[in-house]
């Protein structure tokens, strides 16, 4: 059963930061010689970012991980509730009717989560069922889509709001281990909210059914690349591992398998006019565009959410699906996330 996706809602923190800014900040100028600071600009210039939104930083220099949890948990809350209601909003869906609520993140932990201040909050009815996606990087958002459409495809009638919220800019990092100075110039923080539905219709608004249908989706493990990407768990916040290597193989891995799994879907590559790709860096974006022989209009809207917003992890492919059924674009769309593993998530939808 497709699922069908009725609301859409994203939300970012009030301060937003140009790239020059977020330079200014970075935790390497404090003492950076003339020369360093020249190869942080020039690392920060083609990072393919202008803006960002992060929350307030902590004022300790290189704070414990502790300390950054303890910031998580309030953020987190304050942009997951700006995003689940304005998709809820968007679907005409009142919260009370949501079933389900999956929440997706891998910038905080916490138990009770945000995912119980939430239900408080909105507020959903106690008995909804609850599952967060934790700690599974870019791509987690697909992962959440695809436990909504199991959701529905088991029970018609349900109701599934998913809510991705990520604070990266909690975990930047002090030294020059090259993927941390890269992984300071890209990310960001932001949230992205879905309210969802199987295609016969569920909750009190189905009615409004519109816009975007999950029609299938897959996933893929590119081999001998599990030292390519991470996210590790460290004293001081979470550090990226990010290899310079990690386009290359995208592009050698690529678009054989997305050939094979769109034959299963009766679709062949030219057939597919519309992508939304997770925009990990300018250099991934590169990679799909010459491997899958895409325009670069084709790419515009991931390029210009990552220019506007920086990499926001999860979130970030919900911005660019929300601006996505705003153009009423054509045909089969493929949206692409990456993520340790090295992990390929391709979802299939279409426009209603």
């Amino acid at each position: 059963m497709p699922l069908s996706l009725i609301g859409l809602g994203t939300a970012v923190p009030q301060r937003r930061l140009s790239q020059r800014e977020t330079l200014e900040l970075a935790p390497q100028m404090r003492d950076a010689s003339p020369r360093q600071q020249l190869l942080l600009e020039r690392i920060y210039q083609r990072s393919g970012v202008a803006h960002r939104h992060c929350i307030p930083l902590p004022d300790a220099t290189n704070p414990s991980t502790a300390e950054r949890m303890r910031r998580y948990q309030p953020a987190a809350l304050e942009l997951a509730l700006g995003a689940s209601r304005l998709a809820l909003e968007d679907a005409g869906i009142e919260p009370r009717a949501i079933t389900h609520l999956i929440t997706v993140s891998c910038t905080g932990f916490g138990a009770p989560g945000f995912d119980l201040a939430l239900i408080a909050s909105l507020p959903l009815a106690m008995d909804v069922a609850r599952t967060h996606v934790g700690f599974m990087g870019c791509h987690g958002a697909f992962n959440g889509l695809r436990v909504a459409r199991a959701f529905v495809e088991a029970d018609p009638s349900a109701c599934v709001l998913l809510c991705a919220v990520e604070l990266c800019s909690l975990h930047l990092q002090e030294g020059w281990n090259p993927d941390h100075i890269v992984a300071n110039s890209l990310f960001a923080d932001g949230a992205g909210a879905v309210v969802a539905v199987g295609s016969a219709g569920g909750g009190s608004g189905s009615s409004r059914n519109r816009g975007l249908q999950l029609v299938s989706s897959a996933s893929t493990v590119l081999p001998g690349s599990e030292e390519l990407m991470g996210w590790i768990i460290g004293d001081h916040g979470f550090s990226m591992v990010l290899s310079p290597q990690v386009p290359s193989r995208i592009a050698a891995n690529l678009i054989p398998w997305l050939e094979c799994w769109l034959a299963t879907q009766g679709l062949a590559l030219p057939q597919v006019e519309t992508w939304a790709i997770h925009p990990g860096g300018p250099r991934i974006l590169r990679a799909v565009l010459k491997s899958a022989g895409l325009q670069p209009a084709q790419i515009d809207l991931s390029a210009e959410v990552l220019r506007q917003f920086g990499n926001m992890s999860s979130a970030t492919i919900l911005f660019i699906l929300e601006r996505l059924r705003a153009t009423a674009c054509r045909g089969p769309c493929l949206a692409l996330g990456f993520g340790p593993g090295l992990t390929v998530e391709a979802a299939l939808l279409m426009q209603r």
